[in-house]
């Protein structure tokens, strides 16, 4: 944790870092540190907390809970997110605190409430065809139900409260209060029901209340800003730019589904059944730690993006789009690769390894989809922010069809993996019109010529370690089959292949912020 922490948060910086970003520095930082953080977390409650105290029909209830909660609030946000964060810089009255930008903080809580009762009306109107569906292979999800709408309400306006904070570029505090304070509220509710002192209704309900406390300290904490006002200035929304948010807004609902279409794989496999939903649960953890690096760089970079795009300043987000992508195939690249060397001798040592042990092509594939969403996720944000973002509902459109449609056709024939592989074609269904409009439209490619050495980089030593699967791995297991042994097996592999990697990409110059972290000259100019 330390050695990433002292990598990849420096990379982060870097990328956005110019002259006057000292507090874009500073807060990319926190957020990085609270991500990793949670991560820590995270897995000791995934791995040696859950797995041991709960079911895998009780691990997949949690999961598709919180899925379901996740998606209605993003189409009940109905765009909102992504125009706080395309309309902030109009509102903006940073040379004038007293106006509070206009009120901006005001109009951000209306439509959410707008869509909040949307949702909660169909819900209620479609309940009994919800339980129906699932009441055969999952009726432990029926029972909560009812659940649903409360901690919608809540991931919802954490959510929008999250946003706000990131484009005032204090996201440290939220990002702590998503990856920390969330994770340590449920560890409380593992252990106590897992230790039978509390029901199993209890637990849900405190598994739920977690969100509503996060929400309540992202609000605290916003208002310690002391930058945003309940009263939305009236006379500044005129008419133009009130129909040109509205439009905008109520346009973008769609898009949301961009950034969630990993949502319908839980549900969908919940279908089949909770347990097979509790082990997709344990796999896919193991497969977002890919995305990690790009939590904080994304959520700090669309601020930036969005002034770029509105000042016409393609260079820059040329230069910006090109840098994150770059960097993240190489780091997401790599931590899927060292992910995979480690996945067996990982599954023998958490309780109850075996039982999950069917999740692994889950892993590969979603970890693959998670390299190509992080890698090329910033294409979404330039689109959206820009004049063409119409094109968005086509994309988003081909993008939920291609996840629902896929989804439906693979999980009865490979289960779990079937639901990895949806999501992954899925990506690539969506991905290449959207690069090729940003081309042809606004002149704005994401790629270079660094990414294909680190994509054949990458194939190679997933090919070396297949090699010594065959030819090393056995002379290991003619001591013995023990832990031990398997652990010493998985620690020397990943030294060597760390060494190798180390000095390859030194070798391969891939970027001089990537020889700056290395402590290398900087690559000379060919």
């Amino acid at each position: 944790m330390s050695f990433l922490w002292k990598k990849i948060v420096p990379l982060q910086i870097i990328l956005v870092q110019k002259d006057n970003m000292g507090v874009i520095a500073k807060q990319s930082i926190k957020g990085a540190s609270a991500n990793y953080l949670g991560v820590l977390i995270g897995a000791i409650t995934t791995f040696f907390v859950v797995t041991d105290l709960l079911t895998q029909e009780e691990i997949g209830l949690t999961r598709v809970m919180v899925d379901a909660a996740m998606l209605f609030a993003g189409l009940a946000q109905l765009g909102t997110n992504a125009s706080i964060v395309r309309f902030y810089p109009r509102f903006r009255t940073a040379d004038r605190p007293e106006l509070r930008d206009h009120g901006f903080f005001g109009w951000t809580l209306m439509l959410p409430l707008l869509g909040f009762t949307v949702i909660a009306t169909l819900f209620f109107i479609f309940k009994n065809q919800i339980v129906a569906y699932y009441s055969q292979e999952a009726p432990l999800l029926t029972n909560y139900v009812s659940l649903l709408l409360p901690l919608t309400f809540f991931v919802l306006y954490m959510t929008v409260f999250e946003t706000n904070a990131s484009v005032l570029l204090h996201i440290a505090v939220p990002k702590f209060v998503r990856e920390v304070v969330i994770r340590v509220l449920n560890l409380i509710a593992y252990l106590l029901y897992g230790h039978r002192v509390i029901s199993l209704d209890l637990f849900v309900i405190l598994f739920c209340s977690s969100y509503a406390v996060a929400t309540l300290v992202n609000f605290l904490y916003l208002l310690s800003l002391g930058r945003i006002s309940f009263r939305p200035d009236w006379h500044f929304m005129n008419h133009n730019l009130l129909r040109e948010v509205g439009v905008y807004t109520l346009f973008m609902t769609a898009t949301v589904l961009a950034g969630n279409i990993k949502l319908f794989n839980s549900i969908f496999i919940a279908k089949t059944s909770l347990a097979a939903a509790g082990i997709y649960t344990i796999a896919c953890y193991i497969a977002n730690v890919v995305e990690i690096p790009y939590r904080s760089l994304g959520a700090i970079s669309s601020p930036i993006i969005s002034q770029a795009v509105t000042d016409n300043d393609i260079g820059e987000v040329n230069r910006l789009g090109k840098q994150v992508s770059l960097h993240q195939l190489l780091v997401a690249s790599m931590l899927l690769f060292f992910i995979w060397i480690n996945l067996t001798p990982l599954f023998r040592i958490i309780p109850n390894g075996q039982e999950y042990t069917s999740g692994m092509g889950v892993v590969l594939f979603l970890g693959i989809a998670n390299i190509l969403n992080s890698t090329l996720s910033i294409a979404t944000n330039i689109l959206n922010f820009s004049k063409h973002y119409a094109y968005s509902l086509l994309f988003i459109s081909m993008l939920t069809v291609s996840a629902i449609g896929l989804n439906l056709w693979l999980i009865p024939r490979w289960g779990v993996t079937g639901s990895a592989c949806a999501t992954l074609l899925a990506y690539i269904i969506y991905f290449i019109p959207l690069l090729s409009l940003l081309w042809a439209k606004m002149g704005i490619s994401l790629f270079s010529s660094k990414q294909l050495w680190v994509v054949l980089f990458t194939l190679a030593i997933f090919g070396c370690n297949a090699l010594w699967e065959w030819l090393i791995t056995p002379l290991f297991l003619r001591l013995g089959t023990g832990i031990a042994i398997v652990l010493i097996e998985a620690l020397i592999r990943t030294l060597i292949f760390a060494a190798v990697t180390y000095f390859a990409i030194r070798r391969m110059h891939i970027s001089p912020e990537v020889d700056k972290i290395l402590q290398l000259p900087k690559s000379k100019k060919a």
